[in-house]
């Protein structure tokens, strides 16, 4: 039975990496992956996926207006789709989240979503709080914290290396412009408390 399987975790723990290397194990027994990547992150170029330790892969973009359910059903009328694979999946909208349970559901395809938990300012991203409510599995990769401690957090920085506590909370960077931290460390970034609602 398919299932909608969410890989999360903070800056710098291996996503792409892991999403990449489950592609080529896809691909090594002769099945069919489908990767998408959010339009929004062009660094390493326009549809593709790319890790820190050099791996890529071409992939089909979203944006908000996409209809995954749709894009896949019109792929598997062409050639068989064995998994489907999100990179960036904190960008999905709750739509395209419910969408990825519907290929899983319907289609029988395993969805496999890889993606930030929390914000710079430690707030979920609409993607990542519907694939933690809705996903059969979840899964945390983990790194670390510059103390040595599990990092849960990402902060935010300026050039000179700033915390940064205001902002967009959509905005791509890599290591120029993003720390993974523990909690600890993360409020003494931000030295401020959350807002509530």
């Amino acid at each position: 039975m398919a299932k909608l399987y969410f890989n999360y975790a903070t800056m710098n723990a291996g996503k792409s990496t892991t999403l990449l290397q489950s592609s080529f194990n896809y691909r090594e027994r002769g099945m069919r992956p489908l990767l998408f990547t959010a339009a929004l992150d062009d660094r390493y170029g326009v549809g593709k996926i790319t890790s820190r330790i050099g791996l890529e892969a071409d992939a089909n973009l979203f944006t908000a207006e996409t209809d995954l359910f749709e894009f896949v059903t019109r792929e598997v009328k062409q050639d068989r789709v064995d998994c489907v694979m999100v990179d960036e999946s904190q960008f999905l909208t709750k739509d395209q989240v419910y969408q990825l349970s519907e290929i899983t559901d319907k289609l029988g395809i395993p969805v496999l979503a890889y993606g930030l938990r929390t914000d710079f300012q430690g707030n979920l991203f609409e993607g990542s709080q519907y694939l933690l409510a809705w996903a059969d599995e979840l899964k945390e990769l983990k790194t670390i914290c510059h103390c040595g401690k599990k990092a849960i957090m990402v902060i935010r920085v300026t050039e000179t290396g700033e915390p940064v506590i205001e902002g967009a909370q959509k905005e791509i960077g890599g290591n120029d412009r993003y720390v993974a931290l523990c909690r600890l460390h993360f409020k003494d970034a931000t030295r401020q408390p959350p807002k509530t609602s």
